[in-house]
């Protein structure tokens, strides 16, 4: 089995620990900033379970796309559950999503390429993708680069993390505008709850002093469709109509 194919299998428990907990605090406050002013009927958010990507948002059709059932733990759990087989086909028709969002998706994905063009296919013009993904540039990044040298991981061995800039330019050929991204985490990588809370104070001096090199950060993308000019919000009159895939109830499986 190719684990790339499942990351919440490969990032669930890693999430469940001490610096996990430290970066889903932060993903959590950062999503509900971004995600409380826009404005639409349809949003999605792939994978990653353990974190509630739209929670304050305020669109009325709201989905979660996973490529397993859902842990117990499971964040998002007032969102009806869509279970696919990877996310390089996504079950929802063209331009047909106001907003998707990516938490950790990209970098544990064998097809990140194919994710984007699928999350380009079914936005409307003018439609959002906001991503989240661990940062090369910065002491967790440097540790996780170590890891591999010595065999003594960090964060998650399978997750090819993808920088800042590359990840703007990959969607910039998709004529995304993109913005200048959201940094947190400057904590070094500790993995105890004592460690991370004794330099808390780098949290304002990593956004004043060094704002780039957080462990984790968010960009947002707006499509742009050349040539096209929009009257008003670009909302829709009636729910997005699901493609292929089989949506389940909001529980999960259970053994047996």
């Amino acid at each position: 089995m190719d684990t790339k194919q499942n990351p919440i299998i490969d990032l669930g428990a890693w999430l469940e620990s001490p610096a996990g907990s430290y970066i889903r605090e932060w993903e959590q406050a950062c999503l509900d900033r971004l995600t409380a002013d826009i404005f639409g009927f349809n949003a999605v958010q792939i994978g990653m379970p353990q974190i509630d990507a739209l929670a304050a948002n305020r669109m009325p059709n709201k989905w979660l796309t996973t490529s397993g059932f859902p842990p117990e733990s499971q964040a998002c759990k007032a969102m009806p559950i869509v279970v696919v087989h990877d996310f390089t086909e996504l079950p929802f028709h063209s331009q047909s999503l106001d907003l998707v969002v990516l938490p950790h998706v990209l970098e544990f994905a064998a097809e990140p390429h194919q994710i984007l063009r699928e999350v380009d296919r079914v936005l409307i013009p003018e439609g959002r993708v906001i991503i989240c993904g661990f940062n090369r540039a910065s002491l967790w990044g440097a540790r996780q680069a170590a890891g591999r040298a010595t065999g003594s991981y960090f964060l998650p061995k399978e997750g090819e993390f993808i920088s800042p800039p590359r990840m703007k330019d990959w969607l910039k050929l998709l004529n995304m505008e993109v913005n200048r991204g959201h940094f947190g985490c400057y904590a070094p990588p500790f993995s105890t709850d004592k460690w991370l809370h004794r330099f808390g104070f780098m949290e304002k001096a990593g956004e004043r002093w060094w704002p780039y090199l957080g462990a984790v950060y968010m960009l947002q993308g707006i499509k742009r469709v050349k040539g096209m000019h929009l009257i008003g919000p670009a909302w829709k009159k009636s729910p997005v109509k699901q493609g292929h895939a089989v949506p389940v109830a909001n529980k999960t499986k259970k053994n047996g």
